[in-house]
């Protein structure tokens, strides 16, 4: 039952994320053969998310393999817990300990792109802004009320909220947030942190599914026998029915 409920997250959670959108997702324009940019975003991800955030479904050597990292530079640069290149992708994040400093159990970010989709990962990264209000400090656009801190925030900098009045429907005016201000205060352009969150986008997207290049490789091959195959089992219809008609 638990796993027919997962699979049932994992196909509408996309189609109730996407109902309730109200500001347009950036394109994230990533490119899965790029393998530079792939292995730019793992190192992103174990040096900025890995601390809370794990990719359990993973093994370090599967990573190193399909993006061309030798194994000294996998202890090197991607594995700092002591762990073996053929162990899993986990941290020391408890649930408890997620639920205690965000309020909420830290997830796991395997099928992130999956549940939610690239364009809503990047999108996401680019949408926090200062909330005094909030226990870290930040608000995000897409992702209200958000428990997460802005862990980036020293790239990007800060962005301050646009307000613009609504009126409800029973004629109240309220402030909503409706955009972001220019960051400032980053240590990267915006530009060189678009790319970087791109770079992010993109390995998580390739985590989801390490198999889709191949896959969409396999695809082409399939379809083309079909193809012929089409025209054989064509062919013979004919030869089988020409006494007929």
């Amino acid at each position: 039952m638990k796993k027919l409920i997962f699979v049932a997250t994992l196909l509408f959670a996309p189609l109730l994320a996407m109902a309730s959108e109200e500001y347009t997702l950036e394109k994230a324009n990533i490119d899965l053969t790029d393998q530079a940019s792939l292995q730019r975003g793992a190192k992103y991800f174990v040096n900025y998310c890995m601390g809370c955030h794990s990719l359990k479904y993973m093994r370090y050597n599967r990573v190193a393999a399909d993006l061309g990292i030798g194994e000294a530079e996998l202890r090197q640069n991607l594995i700092f817990d002591g762990s073996k290149p053929g162990s899993l992708m986990d941290n020391a994040m408890r649930p408890e300990d997620g639920e205690a400093w965000f309020g909420t159990a830290v997830p796991d970010l395997t099928l992130i792109t999956r549940w939610r989709s690239p364009d809503w990962l990047y999108t996401y990264l680019k949408s926090f802004y200062a909330d005094p209000s909030r226990p870290y400090g930040v608000n995000n656009l897409i992702f209200p009320n958000v428990g997460m801190p802005h862990v980036l925030a020293g790239l990007q900098g800060v962005q301050e909220p646009v307000f613009a009045t609504h009126e409800t429907e029973s004629g109240e005016k309220v402030e909503k947030v409706v955009g972001v201000s220019h960051p400032t205060g980053g240590s990267l352009t915006p530009e060189a942190y678009d790319g970087m969150v791109r770079d992010l986008t993109a390995f998580l997207t390739y985590i989801g599914e390490p198999i889709r290049l191949e896959r969409q490789r396999l695809g082409v091959y399939v379809l083309l026998f079909l193809g012929l195959f089409f025209i054989v089992a064509y062919a013979l219809k004919k030869e089988y029915w020409k006494d007929v008609h």
